[in-house]
């Protein structure tokens, strides 16, 4: 359980007014002191995160939340906090207090959800003050289609039926995407190209390179682990060639230079671009880097935080690729964890990292908003890929994307076309 990533949980947000028992609620379904809990309204301040396990759903996170109701410039920052939540949360437990019902902060909260498609249940806590009355009003008053339950964080009343409400409300398909092995029959061979470098962490493999291993085990596949320099001596040795060779993003050009033209060859970021997020979407947003030029903003986004080092990938390397392909300097601004611009208009490209420590929904939420403000997206792999100028081949795993990104190329095309035919009759 501890040991499972959490981007790879299922996240559960909790949401409500304060003093609702939000954390009280967090204690009993753990049935661990985990919250700090207090009469105090405004005992919780920042979005807390605990992971634990839910049979059969397996590991999750559960988000405790600060009251949405909460008042003060301090109480609309912690409200604000609040609030984006939304875009990490897999399903939502809105919680209300049984004695005050239903009001506009939840019809709100169910609002987002519903906006967002994230599912939800109804929690009326402290049920043990309840009255008939105030029971029949909360239901009365709830949304069709959300499921209610009743508890008692102080006697334990209604937790194991919320336990199970979570069980069938959570998204069935949250955390069943394959990473590889949908490419993969029983039986194949994936050669995974793995540097080790002064970049590689020590005694370990990073997660993107066990999560894909862990994946075509699960798939019953087979996997050779080599570095870059050993590829070619490692496939002129096999007795049959591998379904494809997946590399570090850094490595592509000596991969490719060493790969088997009839053999796949992609990245671990570009299977995560579509583990994670949108694929497609990231590969157009490949092509606005063919667009860019000097002064231009770029905003570097990393979903975690590491110690950086000499030539660092997203400091470094791609900001000077980047500038290479511009053509002149560029404006680059970085951004790590948690941390996302609320305003990306001044941004004419966002390059965003594998997101191996974030989780889909979040990812797709990021993907979702750069959409909304018209700025193309893309991941490390897919970025590098281009600029390296084997993005086809880095795609030949993924068909029907090539045919997207074929189609976006000619739409492109024809849209120059026509601008500068109407450029020419103006003259």
């Amino acid at each position: 359980m501890f040991k499972t990533p959490r981007g790879n949980r299922l996240h559960i947000a909790i949401f409500g007014r304060r003093n609702t028992g939000k954390s009280s609620l967090i204690n009993a379904l753990t049935n661990q002191e985990i919250a700090l809990v207090s009469d105090v309204p405004g005992t919780t301040t920042d979005p807390v995160f605990k992971t634990m396990e839910i049979l059969p759903i397996g590991p999750v996170v559960i988000i405790d939340t600060a009251g949405l109701d909460d008042t003060g410039e301090l109480g609309a920052l912690r409200a604000k906090r609040s609030r984006a939540v939304f875009d990490q949360a897999d399903l939502a437990l809105v919680v209300t207090d049984t004695r005050q019902g239903i009001s506009g902060f939840e019809e709100d909260i169910l609002r987002q959800c519903r906006d967002r498609d994230i599912p939800a249940i109804m929690v009326s806590n402290k049920s043990d003050l309840w009255t008939g009355r105030e029971i029949r009003q909360i239901e009365s008053a709830l949304p069709e289609g959300i499921p209610m339950i009743f508890t008692s964080a102080l006697t334990g009343r209604g937790i194991e039926e919320l336990k199970n409400a979570i069980i069938r409300t959570a998204p069935s398909s949250w955390d069943e995407r394959p990473i590889i092995g949908d490419l993969l029959d029983p039986g194949d061979l994936a050669v995974l190209v793995v540097p080790i470098d002064h970049a590689a962490p020590k005694g370990r493999l990073i997660l993107p390179q066990v999560q894909v291993l862990r994946d075509i085990l699960d798939h019953d596949g087979q996997a050779l682990v080599v570095k870059e320099c050993e590829l070619k001596q490692a496939l002129s040795l096999l007795k049959k060639k591998p379904k494809i060779v997946v590399t570090d993003s850094q490595a592509f050009l000596k991969v490719d230079e060493d790969t088997p033209p009839d053999v796949l060859l992609t990245s671990f970021s570009i299977l995560f671009a579509r583990y994670k997020g949108d694929l497609a979407t990231m590969v157009e947003g490949a092509l606005a880097i063919e667009r860019l030029l000097p002064g231009d903003r770029i905003l570097l986004a990393e979903g975690c935080t590491h110690h950086r080092v000499e030539d660092d990938i997203g400091t470094v390397k791609i900001p000077r690729w980047l500038r290479q392909a511009a053509g002149g300097e560029l404006s680059f601004e970085w951004v790590n964890g948690q941390q996302y611009p609320e305003d990306l208009s001044d941004f004419d490209l966002i390059v965003h990292c594998g997101a191996c420590m974030r989780n889909r929904r979040e990812m797709l939420s990021r993907i979702s908003f750069a959409r909304r403000s018209g700025v193309p997206i893309v991941n490390y792999g897919i970025c590098i890929a281009h600029l390296m100028g084997i993005l086809p081949r880095a795609l030949a795993p993924f068909p029907e994307v090539m045919s997207r990104l074929r189609e976006k190329r000619e739409t492109d095309k024809q849209e120059k076309l026509m601008i500068g035919k109407a450029e020419h009759e103006n003259v």
